[in-house]
């Protein structure tokens, strides 16, 4: 009696199994082809001032050797690139990019790469990219932006035929010298040739009014680096700088 009931118990079981594996395979081959499920990224908490301080010229010095812990001394925005584009061995493009209000949903600009790498689309907010490097993007917000908490930035990307470990980005925020705000996110694992898609959860610290009137009032003073580095090594360094005028 037993042995008959284990039979279409265990024949159950190994349909199961099949059903899961089948699953799976389509999972992974759609994650590859199509890109993954949405995963939404906070940043990692990093006390900057501990870091002993550095400067630019330092951090050049040390060629291909910066690390995160070092950029995460620096005071002050750079001058220039700490990386050449031909250091993306991975052949990492960032292909879309949206940003919105998490409190209210409202999607406060979307710009999106072509798939013929022509001009770069243009939504609500706007936003001038150099063309010649392609490092660098200007954006222009209203005031208001100023006084969100919380902003989601959801990005999409594309790698080459390398899988990528340890994926992370440290994203400086600088108003005439003063560092605002420090992001530091992980990518995690990216498969070779897939297309990926993550938000980053922006928590914008509360500024002093007179703070947040000086921003709009020197339009393009407040300046950004993103630094991007796989196992620690930094392959990726884009800059940016903001108006908060728009409008006025």
């Amino acid at each position: 009696m037993n042995g008959s009931r284990n039979k279409p118990s265990q024949a159950a079981a190994g349909k199961g199994q099949k059903d899961a594996d089948k699953a799976m395979e389509s999972s992974n081959r759609d994650r590859k082809t199509g890109g993954g499920m949405l995963r939404k990224l906070k940043s990692r908490r990093s006390h900057t001032d501990k870091w002993p301080s550095v400067t630019e010229d330092e951090l050049r010095a040390l060629g291909p050797d910066i690390s995160p812990d070092h950029v995460l001394g620096l005071r002050v925005v750079t001058e220039d690139y700490l990386c050449r584009p031909e250091d993306n061995i991975y052949n990492i493009d960032f292909t879309r990019f949206k940003i919105r209000d998490l409190e209210t949903g409202t999607v406060l600009f979307e710009i999106a790469k072509p798939p013929s790498c022509g001009p770069v689309e243009k939504e609500e907010e706007s936003v001038d990219v150099d063309s010649s490097a392609g490092r660098f993007v200007r954006y222009q917000f209203t005031p208001a932006f100023l006084k969100l908490r919380t902003v989601g930035a959801t990005v999409e990307f594309t790698v080459g035929d390398r899988p990528i470990n340890s994926f992370r980005m440290i994203e400086r925020h600088y108003f005439q010298g003063r560092l605002l705000k420090n992001f530091d996110f992980d990518f995690g694992f990216c498969i070779p040739n897939s297309r990926n898609t993550c938000e980053h959860i922006y928590e914008f610290p509360q500024l002093p009014e007179d703070l947040i009137r000086q921003m709009v009032e020197r339009p393009y003073e407040t300046k950004s680096d993103s630094f991007y580095f796989v196992d620690n090594k930094l392959i990726m360094h884009n800059k940016a700088d903001y108006a908060y005028n728009g409008g006025l």
